[in-house]
């Protein structure tokens, strides 16, 4: 048997590695190639490309390193073709997997997309993309498969993989402030602006501004960066807009964050899915550039009516999420301190989020592995 599969990010490299040693385990004598990154490489995937010629992100970035990209999809469509897989398995990454699926798919291959595109959030129309290019997707989140209903794909929920890897320990909370260097009694907010610096411009002087307000009641704020020129950009508007603030830095590390913490202040993507996963109550906040801001809502690409991953799993309001104008200093200080006040509001937040997590489950990296081997049978 032989697969086919890409990933471009570290969090594709570790769906990809958990899904080969899936699959081996019920074929020893499969082999996998493609564009692994290093988790797949050590699982025994041959490399036609690394998986460090998809790391690109931002605009001016993808353009100069267009040509040598539009080479790579070339080559790798070429090999495939050449090799011919049973399955060829293209993990996140929609840009470029997506047109190779759809290549590949024409071809004649049989192809999985691995993870679904957040067609539920905004560009609906991308489920027919998905549909022309692989014969199935596979979905993290249970209210995904829905979304391609009537298109001649087969979506299945398979669980996120951080919901069977990522779990609060008996006593997290202290065992993460005495790790953190923080008082048992001390109260304690995480603050996480955001992974990209996007993000942290839109983001982050408005936190920081929610951070000075909250000082005055003598809390410790714990911020873990996940890159020191973050780092370096969040600690200057600290020191412009919350010079009272009381903060801790931390290199990465954002779960010793949450779970040291009281209540977590982060912006809206996987970081809220992390503190619902280590049961922390949290207020969600999130910015775009206001032109961007205009233009989905003016075209209508926008199709939710709630952002934060709590809320979209709960299908309800169940965290405080503060999203564009509503995303000031003052909104988020007000809705972090009536969760500090307010313990039936973080029990009713906790209690929800285990309930959540159960349905995050799914089947995990063998689930995945047999919806793959099902597009080959």
């Amino acid at each position: 048997m032989r697969i086919g599969i890409v990933a471009g990010e570290a969090s594709g490299d570790l769906l990809g590695a958990g899904l080969v040693e899936a699959i081996r385990a019920r074929h020893p004598d499969a082999e996998f190639r493609g564009i692994p990154g290093p988790l797949m490489r050590a699982a025994g995937v041959e490399a036609v490309f690394d998986a460090d010629e998809l790391s690109v992100m931002g605009l001016f970035e993808v353009l100069g390193r267009l040509p040598r990209l539009i080479k790579v999809r070339r080559d790798l469509i070429a090999d495939m073709k050449t090799w011919l897989p049973d399955v060829f398995v293209g993990i996140d990454s929609p840009d470029f997997n997506l047109p190779v699926e759809r290549r590949l798919r024409d071809a004649g291959l049989r192809t999985v997309h691995y993870v679904s595109p957040t067609v539920w959030a905004w560009r609906p129309g991308r489920v027919k993309v998905v549909g022309r290019a692989a014969h199935a997707v596979l979905c993290l989140f249970p209210f995904e498969p829905i979304h391609y209903a009537g298109v001649e794909v087969t979506a299945t929920f398979v669980g996120h993989p951080l919901a069977t890897s990522l779990e609060a320990p008996e006593d997290g909370l202290l065992l993460a402030r005495e790790r953190l260097g923080l008082a048992a009694d001390d109260v304690v907010i995480a603050v996480l602006p955001g992974s990209r610096g996007s993000e942290m411009r839109h983001l982050g002087r408005a936190m920081a501004g929610a951070m000075q307000r909250l000082s005055a009641r003598k809390v410790r704020f714990v911020t873990p960066m996940v890159s020191s020129a973050l780092e370096v950009e969040f600690r200057d508007l600290c020191n412009r807009h919350a010079p009272d603030a009381d903060i801790a830095f931390l290199k990465g590390d954002a779960s010793s964050a949450m779970l040291a913490s009281n209540v977590v202040l982060t912006a809206s993507g996987t970081a809220s899915l992390e503190a619902l996963l280590l049961g922390r109550p949290m207020v969600v906040a999130y910015r775009l550039a206001p032109l961007t801001a205009w233009f989905l809502r003016a075209f209508r690409m926008l199709r939710i009516e709630r952002y934060a991953l709590p809320n979209l799993l709960a299908g309800d309001a169940l965290v405080p999420e503060l999203i564009q104008e509503s995303a000031t200093p003052e909104r988020m200080e007000q809705a972090v301190s009536e969760l500090l006040d307010n313990m039936d509001a973080r029990r009713r937040q906790i209690e929800a989020f285990v309930q959540l997590r159960a349905g995050l489950q799914g089947g995990g990296h063998a689930a995945a592995a047999d919806a793959v081997l099902g597009v080959i049978s």
